[in-house]
């Protein structure tokens, strides 16, 4: 399974969890997994990152998250974690 395709199963799997993302150009992204498209997984964001990313999105795509947060695109993850309740 490639690197691709094992963060689009999982990020489907934590769908409605909080995770913590990191990209392969350095930055962590804390937010709710709202949804999960072809090529990128939406997140609302958590904590200080709340007005960033905000609105991505908003009024176009289809279904459930489309219209939520960050965009991330799934090839850019390097690692993705699940975070425990006490985080948000």
């Amino acid at each position: 399974m490639s690197s691709f395709q094992h963060y689009h199963a999982e990020c489907n799997r934590h769908m409605g969890k909080a995770v913590l993302i990191g990209t392969r150009d350095g930055r962590t992204h804390r937010g709710i997994i709202q949804g999960v498209r072809n090529n990128r997984v939406y997140l609302q964001p958590l904590g200080s990152q709340q007005g960033i990313g905000f609105g991505f999105g908003f009024g176009f795509g289809f279904g459930r998250g489309a219209a939520f947060g960050l965009g991330i695109a799934i090839g850019s993850i390097v690692t993705l974690a699940v975070l425990p309740f006490f985080f948000w």
